[in-house]
């Protein structure tokens, strides 16, 4: 049996279900389905807001064994995961400053080119410059 490499897993942490569940699976296909890219999206109630709960089980399903690269919709899901991001020390996680959906794109078509959690944030990031007109 061949041995899997390490590779960078994605979290996209949204105040809603449908944002982030339709967000992870639109970069799921662009990258062709190679990289684990995991939603958590709204309350564990299911309503709008962040769960601590909810990006904690997707970071740790995302983790493919080269680290976790986090792109958040708003501020106050920023604070969810930085509040999260101490609790998890068995886990290498970036969070990126990026454009939500062209982010997640961009860093899972990296991710999916076997790039380190560097340079997939780096790509997420640079998703700022993309222009669509």
């Amino acid at each position: 049996m061949p041995e899997v490499e390490p590779q960078v897993g994605i979290v996209l942490v949204s105040h809603s279900v449908l944002l982030a569940d339709g967000a992870a699976d639109l970069a799921a296909q662009v990258s062709g389905g190679t990289v684990t890219v995991a939603a958590a999206g709204g309350t564990d109630d299911g309503g709008l807001g962040t769960s601590a709960a909810k990006v904690e089980r997707a970071v740790r399903r995302a983790d493919g064994g080269a680290g976790v690269l986090v792109l958040a919709d708003l501020g106050s899901a920023v604070l969810t995961v930085r509040a999260l991001l101490g609790d998890l020390p068995d886990v290498t996680v970036a969070l990126a400053d990026a454009p939500f959906v062209e982010g997640a794109v961009a860093a899972t078509v990296t991710a999916a080119g076997g790039a380190d959690l560097t340079a997939v944030a780096k790509a997420a990031e640079e998703a700022w410059h993309a222009r669509k007109l």
